[in-house]
Formats: C-alpha cells, structure tokens, sequence
C-alpha cells in the first residue's frame, strides 16, 4: 500500500484504466497529459476488486476526485521498482549470443510444410530469429516469387529501389557486387537506409555453382568481444557517425548511423557494417585516426575463427535473418556456374507482432 500511495502520481494516473480513461474496445487512452490536474496527487487508497472478481486497489485523487482500480496484479508487475527496463526485445539483453562452435548441433531450422500448417512449430521457428537472429526453412517449393510468400507468412515485404524482391545472380551489369561471382565478407545489407530493412529472406532456387557457400556472424556477439577486449574501439563504433550511401542511374541514398548501435541503456540493438557503403568520413584527424584503429579492429574480429557459422543453401532453402544484427558473407563462385537465390526484406516488428500472437493464441483463457 506505501508503494502504492508513494507511486510517482502522474505515472499511475496515466495507467488508469477505467473506461472514462481507455477506450473499453481497444485499450486506448482518452486523454492527454495536459488534461490532468497540475496538482495531482493520491488522496486516498482502500480496497477493491475488479470487475471479475480479482484483489484490487482503489485509488480517489485529488483534486479532481476522479476515481481508479488498480488489480494488484498490475501493480505487482509494475510498481516502480518491482522490474528493471527490459528494453523493447531488441536489444542484446533480449538475445542469445552465439559462435559457430555454440550452434553446433542445434541449427534452427523448420521443415516448410510443418511451418505452414502448425502454429506451434512457426512459432519456434519465428522465435528463432528473434532469439538467434535466424532460422532456415527447408523443403520451401522451388517457384519463382515464392520468397514473397515466405514473407507473408509473418509479415510483409518491404519494398526497395531493388524490388519486391532481388535475384542474386550474376548480372551482366551488375549495381551492386552481390550480383556478381565475388567473394563477399560479413556485412548488413542496406546501411543507407533510414530506416533499415531489419529483416532479410534469401531463398535458393539453384546453387550448382562452384563455390556460393554461405555464412552468418553474430553481429552482437562480436560487438560484445569488442567492448570487453578493446572498450575504446567499442566506444569509437558506437559514437563516431558513419556515412553510408549508394547510388545507381535512378537511386540515391544516405544515412549517416554509428557501425554499433547502441539504446539509451547503452545495450547493443544495432549493427551497420558494410565496407562496400562506406562513404568519406568528414571529421577531425584525431577522431579520424581512432575511428579507422577501431574499424580495422572489429573488421578483423568480426573475421576471427570459430565466429562465422558456414553453410551451404540447397534448392527451397530459405534463410530468413535480422539484418540489424547479423552479417552475412558467401564464398566467390564461378560466374559460369548456375547459382540463383531470390531475396526479399521484411520488417522484424510484423514478425514479432505475429509471434506475440500466436503465443496469445496458445495462452489459455
């Protein structure tokens, strides 16, 4: 009760959850903040019950007289103090961390057919990529555009200058390097972007090509090395703004982010790393000389043995990945070969969203 009555006042006025306050049909508040008494504060607190039955406080404040039930249940949850800021589920508190060696065994991974059909089983394969930052679906029908209905499973597609979707082929004329038989080191796709596709979809149709194997690094993971092996590099990536840009005949885009994104907790939420998007840095030599000392440090962590997780995509593989947090490479292969994915992004709060449903579903009343 002491908690109650010591709660900071405009915080628990705004939870009221009467329905002169919420909207009984959807929750939503009816008012504003500068609607509220600019005195506001608890006069009294005694017993209640909800509509249902359940143990309960009310609260009459002054100096309005307005009156609020708070189910002690809520309270309990969270009172000021009860729970520590857990962030959004972003966050690398909200992760599971990994190396290639700590996957060993247990790829998350989820046949199409029971994807589709079982709720349960798309939910542990959607929890993957929140958790793990991916899961791979096999036995997905080897189609042209199938990669849109993956997407649509969970979400929807976000469109880009590059499409619905992207073949990852070779390319007479290729804008990016990814359309060529190259090699391509441990990156994010589209650091030009505000926002960011956080979400990539990579579907095999063929890969009979020499070479074209792929691999996966946990951006978090490396990140948190970084900070504990060398803290000034981790607070050089996490502070010095990076331009990013990309330009074709018909695009031109910007975004100017750090390469280590971090929430106001100061916990890890994003990774941007693409050395082919860098643009010229425009500061003062000093920060000049400890950005790139720290750049070329996490580089060559991100490329460290036993980080990168290698595989190799077969037809109706699909990937699908936080591109916020996880880098992707593939090997070069030879441009003679028959190597052809289709890629789509999606955004990962549709994902989240329909997992939070599913679980909602599965809750029993």
């Amino acid at each position: 009760m002491l908690s109650l009555v010591s709660a900071p006042p405009f915080w628990l006025r705004d939870n009221c959850p009467c329905s002169g306050c919420r909207d009984p049909r959807n929750g939503q508040k009816l008012f504003q903040i500068t609607e509220l008494p600019a005195g506001l504060a608890v006069g009294s607190v005694q017993p209640a019950t909800t509509p249902d039955g359940a143990p309960a406080h009310e609260v009459v404040w002054a100096p309005d007289g307005h009156r609020s039930v708070y189910p002690e249940s809520w309270l309990g949850a969270h009172l000021p103090g009860t729970a520590a800021d857990g962030g959004d589920g972003r966050g690398e508190d909200d992760k599971e961390l990994w190396d290639a060696a700590g996957l060993a065994g247990r790829l998350p991974e989820a046949d199409w057919a029971d994807y589709v059909t079982d709720p349960a089983a798309r939910a542990t394969a959607l929890d993957s990529v929140l958790r793990l930052g991916f899961v791979l679906l096999r036995g997905v029908p080897v189609r042209d555009r199938q990669v849109l209905d993956v997407a649509r499973t969970f979400g929807y597609v976000r469109e880009t200058n590059y499409g619905e979707l992207f073949e990852v082929r070779v390319e007479a004329d290729p804008n990016n390097l990814a359309f060529t038989g190259a090699r391509i080191t441990p990156h994010t796709d589209n650091p030009y972007r505000d926002p960011v596709p956080t979400l990539q979809l990579l579907h095999c149709l063929t890969n009979a090509a020499q070479g074209g194997d792929s691999g996966l690094v946990d951006g978090f993971h490396a990140a948190s090395l970084l900070r504990a092996e060398d803290p000034g590099a981790y607070e050089v990536l996490t502070r010095v703004p990076v331009p990013f840009a990309f330009a074709d005949a018909r695009t031109e885009l910007r975004a100017h982010r750090p390469l280590i994104g971090t929430d106001p907790a100061g916990r890890i939420r994003e990774i941007r790393f693409n050395n082919r998007s860098i643009g010229t840095l425009h500061q003062p030599a000093g920060v000049l000389d400890a950005f790139y000392a720290a750049y070329r440090r996490f580089g060559e962590l991100l490329l460290r043995p036993g980080l990168q997780l290698d595989f190799r995509l077969t037809p109706g593989d699909c990937l699908i990945f936080d591109n916020t947090r996880l880098l992707h490479a593939r090997t070069a292969f030879a441009e003679s070969g028959d190597r052809h994915l289709q890629g789509a992004y999606a955004d990962i709060d549709g994902l989240a969203s329909t997992l939070a449903v599913l679980r909602r579903k599965d809750t029993p009343a």
